[in-house]
């Protein structure tokens, strides 16, 4: 048995949805984990331990508030880290219009 934050999985599943919608967003490795670490902590966390817990917030995610909360969450993070990058120095950046796999 293992808990679960169930809320990482479904920003996960959504970040890259935003991160599409931001013009001034590195889109690299170093950023998207530090939008989703940041959203992650402006919401409120889905502990799960059973299958049954699981299937629970995943019928609270069709709620429609539900949804627009992650979005909010990843949407206001993204502009944060867009805001001010951590990249270290040499570090490449990942211009917006660039597909991660033109960069390397």
């Amino acid at each position: 048995m293992q808990v679960k934050n169930f809320m990482e999985d479904l920003v996960w599943e959504k970040v890259d949805e935003v991160i599409d919608c931001q013009k001034n967003l590195c889109r690299c490795e170093h950023c998207r984990y530090d939008v989703v670490a940041l959203a992650l902590n402006f919401l409120p966390p889905r502990y799960v331990v059973s299958h049954q817990g699981e299937m629970f917030t995943k019928v609270k995610e069709l709620e429609q508030q539900f949804n627009i909360d992650i979005l909010s969450a990843i949407t206001n993070a993204a502009i944060i880290v867009s805001g001010k990058p951590r990249h270290e120095q040499g570090e490449k950046r990942i211009e917006p219009h660039q597909s991660t796999e033109d960069a390397y």
